[in-house]
């Protein structure tokens, strides 16, 4: 019993040893693979930084390759756009038109320019059927679709589509007027204008009707005219409901409503409602009289006067009375004659409320209250109140005697006593008395 008991013991011994010498050369076995693992991780890190290392390396040279390259290409773009801007300076436009000969400081300018002759309009209006050979055309042509003026002046507030315009619009405030005439100086605010204003002095005439002879330098003028054939006056007062075939017309006829004569006179400070009347006012004050007759020496400060007076020569009396088939030289002379027949007096005397049908006809009635004669002879110093009644009494010094009978040759020197003397040739008694009758 004790013997199986001692053997049983040494076998134990014997396993216990076999055991830790089994888990010692184990953890001798795991100790050398952790050292080569250890060892391979090391190994791998450096390997990872110098492949990180390389690729840094690679990026940065990449990075500054890529600023060269892109610093050589702004260089090239600035060297460019510098080149392009000295063709400003210099003048030079190497690029030409084959049509027109008109010439070019960019390429791309010259490509735009073709679609003129092309017709080409490859910017369309996706909203209605305009279309442009410009792109920035296009869009300005939108902003009539959306309303948008994003340009403002800062004087007056006025909004603009297009910044070229409020440019211009600021000329207004600034007076600025850079574009001269050479010929008689006058200065303009748009180039357009003045190149308008040279047909003045080329009599150049683009613009013609296609129904009638009339030409014309302006295109609005012409646009004006076409409304004689058309019958059109799209301008109407709101007042008096009459139409104008022009804007400005119908603001110019908006002064007699408003009473409004913002064109006054510096010599007699008489105001007018337009700036053409004022400058033919001035004429009065200046003696000037550019309209003269090329048949007698007859001149005068007014156009309208020289052609009334040109009619003496010619005999044209153009404006025929309806009612009794009188004509006259003038229409101002038909519309007096007119109250002839109507019997209107529209101009009435305050002091003793005789009334007249003509102005002229109350000044001269109203020297009968104040005893005005402004009328001097100067041969005589007799004074009258009327140029006329002048006129007749300067006969007597004159002798002048211009109104003849046909009947008998006698001439007088007023048309009245030539009416009396016919009298005794017809037998006429306009003055019977039935006095005499009564007895």
């Amino acid at each position: 019993m004790n013997s199986m008991n001692e053997e049983a013991s040494d076998h134990a011994i014997i396993f216990a040893k076999e055991t830790h010498q089994s888990n010692l050369l184990k953890t001798n076995c795991t100790e050398a693979e952790l050292s080569n693992k250890i060892v391979s991780s090391a190994e791998e890190t450096t390997r990872q930084k110098e492949e990180d290392a390389e690729n840094q390396k690679n990026e940065i040279s990449f990075q500054n390759d890529e600023k060269q390259s892109i610093s050589n290409n702004l260089m090239r773009h600035l060297t460019l756009q510098t080149s392009k801007h000295q063709t400003i300076h210099t003048e030079e436009k190497p690029f030409k038109c084959d049509v027109c000969k008109k010439s070019f400081n960019l390429k791309g300018n010259l490509a735009k320019h073709m679609r003129i002759h092309t017709g080409e309009k490859p910017f369309k209006c996706d909203i209605c059927k305009y279309s442009s050979n410009w792109k920035s055309a296009l869009a300005v042509h939108m902003r009539t679709h959306t309303g948008e003026k994003p340009f403002k002046c800062d004087v007056c507030k006025r909004s603009f589509k297009q910044k070229s315009t409020l440019a211009i619009h600021m000329r207004i405030h600034t007076g600025e007027k850079q574009f001269k005439c050479d010929v008689c100086k006058k200065s303009f605010n748009l180039k357009s204008n003045l190149a308008k204003h040279m047909r003045i002095h080329t009599g150049e005439k683009p613009f013609k009707c296609d129904i009638c002879k009339y030409s014309s330098n302006w295109k609005s003028a012409l646009a004006v005219h076409m409304r004689t054939h058309t019958g059109e006056k799209p301008f109407k007062c709101d007042v008096c409901k009459r139409s104008f075939k022009q804007k400005s017309t119908l603001a110019i006829h908006m002064r007699i409503h408003t009473e409004e004569k913002p064109f006054k006179c510096d010599v007699c400070k008489k105001s007018f409602n337009l700036k053409g009347n004022l400058a033919k006012h001035m004429r009065i004050h200046t003696g000037e009289k550019p309209f003269k007759c090329e048949i007698c020496k007859y001149s005068s400060n007014w156009k309208s006067a020289l052609a009334v007076h040109m009619r003496t020569h010619t005999g044209e009396k153009p404006f025929k009375c309806d009612v009794c088939k009188r004509s006259f030289k003038q229409k101002s002379t038909l519309a007096i004659h007119m109250r002839i027949h109507t019997g209107e007096k529209p101009f009435r005397c305050d002091v003793c409320k005789h009334s007249f049908n003509q102005k002229s006809a109350l000044a001269i009635h109203m020297r009968t209250h104040t005893g005005e004669k402004p009328f001097k002879c100067d041969v005589c110093k007799h004074s009258f109140n009327q140029k006329s009644n002048l006129t007749i009494h300067m006969r007597i010094h004159t002798g002048e005697k211009p109104f003849k009978c046909d009947v008998c040759k006698q001439t007088f020197n007023q048309k009245g006593h030539l009416a009396k003397h016919m009298r005794t040739h017809t037998g006429e008694k306009p003055f019977n008395s039935d006095i005499g009758k009564q007895f």
